[in-house]
């Protein structure tokens, strides 16, 4: 089963006709070549992209480059994200974030939603004084 992480918590998904690709979703790997984004998301409704790590930070810079690229979709971290990375992941573009159960009993739910309010808690805005 997979848990989609967002601002309100977690909801799983036992259906698993609920993830299979359809004509307007797409699965990336991390290593995804940047040049080829364009193309590869015409049409697209979901992009998924994938976090084989919690180590591998590539899935941010490409997230921010699929944004970059005038995508209005469904944006999803799929695979090894951890809480602390949700922030990061919401201020990169992604739209919620896809664990496996196991990663979601580890890191249980409050520990998501401590990270929720992620436009108010970034660096900069703590630099400038303007940090709720």
């Amino acid at each position: 089963m997979s848990v989609i992480v967002s601002d309100t918590g977690f909801n799983t998904f036992e259906d698993p006709a609920q993830w299979i690709p359809s004509d307007h979703t797409i699965d990336l790997t991390s290593d995804t070549d940047p040049a080829k984004l364009p193309d590869l998301l015409h049409g697209m409704e979901l992009v998924r992209v994938d976090f084989p790590s919690f180590a591998d930070g590539r899935g941010f810079t490409l997230a921010r480059l699929i944004r970059q690229h005038g995508f209005q979709g469904h944006l999803r971290a799929k695979g090894h994200v951890i809480a602390d990375q949700y922030a990061m992941a919401r201020r990169s573009g992604f739209d919620d974030v896809e664990i496996d159960e196991d990663l979601a009993k580890r890191q249980p739910e409050d520990q998501w939603l401590a990270r929720a309010n992620w436009q108010a808690h970034d660096y900069q805005a703590r630099l400038r004084g303007v940090a709720a």
